[in-house]
């Protein structure tokens, strides 16, 4: 299910078709190593960000390198992310590498903005942002952090959101099944690409507003211009 958009922030995961029954089991290990290198990498990631904010309020540019850089963190976050437990989308373990890696199925890119307005800066992280907020905080489980920590201060006691839960679906039944429901897949690339889209966002990496949709399905890149165009069932044949 290929989506068309014209978002700033590109996400693309391509579903392995032979992804092992079981190893999903212990992918939490696995990750470990790039656990740790996110957690420093993500440190970086804010201070960072903290001085693009200013760079952007008085120039109106976005540091090439600095968001080069961020871009880069997403992305590996990404790829871990889509091995792991927000997609179990392959079984081709991540590379640890900030670039982008054509081979690899999961793929994500930012367009690097020309300029960004100097007033937005000061309210798109954390007022214009909010209802997005709230809704991947749904889909991440922070809601739930969020209310447990209001109501007796135990942020760590919370469910893990819709992702995690529809990641459990999913692995039970490639476990016993042998396969992944094509259609769950397609609702998780669209919640992580919602989640994805408002980080960048907050990140001030674009000031163009995220969608508030699912865009559902595992690649939103534009198609060949070579595929035929689909109208219902049958594809029009090209000239």
């Amino acid at each position: 299910m290929a989506q068309l958009t014209s978002y700033p922030l590109v996400l693309d995961g391509g579903q392995s078709p032979n992804l092992s029954r079981w190893l999903w089991l212990v992918k939490w290990l696995l990750i470990i190593p790039h656990i740790v290198v996110l957690f420093f990498l993500w440190i970086v990631f804010l201070v960072l960000s903290v001085v693009a904010f200013f760079a952007i309020l008085f120039t109106g540019r976005y540091p090439r390198a600095i968001f080069d850089f961020n871009v880069g963190v997403m992305r590996w976050t990404w790829r871990v992310s889509f091995y792991s437990y927000s997609a179990l989308g392959t079984d081709a373990y991540p590379p640890f590498t900030l670039a982008d890696d054509p081979d690899y199925p999961a793929r994500l890119s930012v367009e690097y903005p020309q300029s960004l307005s100097r007033g937005l800066v000061l309210v798109k992280w954390w007022l214009l942002a909010l209802p997005h907020y709230l809704i991947i905080g749904v889909f991440t489980g922070a809601a739930f952090a969020g209310y447990n920590q209001v109501r007796d201060g135990n942020a760590w006691a919370y469910g893990s959101g819709l992702i995690g839960l529809l990641v459990c679906i999913a692995g039970l039944v490639l476990l016993f099944a042998g396969r992944y429901p094509r259609g769950v897949f397609d609702l998780l690339m669209g919640m992580n690409r919602w989640v994805f889209r408002v980080t960048a966002y907050a990140a001030l990496m674009t000031d163009q507003y995220p969608p508030l949709r699912l865009d559902m399905g595992g690649s939103e890149s534009p198609p060949s211009p070579d595929a035929p165009i689909i109208i219902g069932p049958n594809p029009l044949p090209t000239t």
